[in-house]
């Protein structure tokens, strides 16, 4: 079996914001060695009870991976369940706390040799090689509608007056979206980052993937926090990541899983 060292940190800032709405965590499982799941949830800033919706969603992350069975199970059903069963309790929790709470996720289960992904909303996966972009997932938001579309350029869509409109989440009125995706071809050098849009807000990819690659997990991780603070100048949202870094990966035969998927 393919064997992976990691060094790993989360990492998390209230911002400017009177409450901490993001929730964050790296979870192993009970009885599978080398199995983890990385989990960042960004409760929605403009609904009530935004950090209840969070919390839904690593709590259902945690019971989820609790019951996953590898040789049983897929990871894409493990994520998807693990995000459905999230939607449905928050949708819940609004009879019971009279609030209207809503959540990004973006998840990320590590076997070993390979790596699973999904998303809902604008909290992003990325996946690095020596401090290279490899892939970013795309946010389901509207000037990313736009983007596609071709009626705005990305750098049009920084700062469009509707850039923090979502398509989609968890806890709202219609069925989420989940894009998902993953890796195979696992190798040193690669590094994974999770985080909610109070981060990524500040960086282009290649500065980010820069400080990853040259710094340790937890080092990167107070230096990107440290930096989105000064450039956020007493304006800056709650933000939250989690890196992920691969060191003496023993390869998995076979081809790349491949980059996203749609759902």
């Amino acid at each position: 079996m393919p064997t992976i060292t990691v060094d790993a940190c989360v990492a998390q800032h209230q911002g400017d914001r009177k409450e901490q709405q993001d929730r964050v965590a790296i979870l192993s499982h009970p009885r599978q060695r080398g199995v983890a799941l990385a989990v960042v949830a960004d409760g929605m800033g403009g609904h009530a009870g935004g950090a209840l919706a969070a919390e839904q969603v690593i709590h259902t992350a945690r019971n989820s991976l609790e019951l996953f069975s590898p040789s049983v199970e897929s990871p894409r059903y493990l994520l998807e369940n693990s995000m459905l069963e999230a939607h449905a309790m928050i949708k819940a929790s609004r009879f019971i706390n009279e609030k209207d709470p809503h959540s990004t996720v973006v998840i990320l289960l590590l076997q070993p040799g390979k790596v699973t992904w999904a998303h809902c909303g604008d909290s992003r996966v990325y996946r690095f090689h020596d401090g290279r972009p490899v892939f970013r997932s795309v946010d389901h938001s509207y000037v990313e509608h736009l983007i596609a579309s071709g009626r705005i350029t990305p750098e049009e869509a920084a700062t469009h007056p509707n850039r923090n409109v979502l398509i989609t989440s968890l806890g709202g009125k219609d069925e989420p979206k989940f894009d998902f995706g993953g890796a195979g071809d696992l190798a040193d050098g690669d590094s994974f980052l999770l985080c909610s849009d109070g981060l990524w807000g500040y960086f282009d990819d290649e500065e980010m993937g820069e400080i990853i690659a040259e710094n340790s997990a937890r080092r990167a991780s107070a230096m990107l926090i440290e930096e989105a603070r000064k450039r956020a100048a007493g304006g800056g949202d709650n933000l939250s990541l989690v890196i992920i870094k691969l060191n003496e990966v023993e390869p998995a035969l076979g081809t790349p899983l491949g980059g996203a998927v749609r759902r």
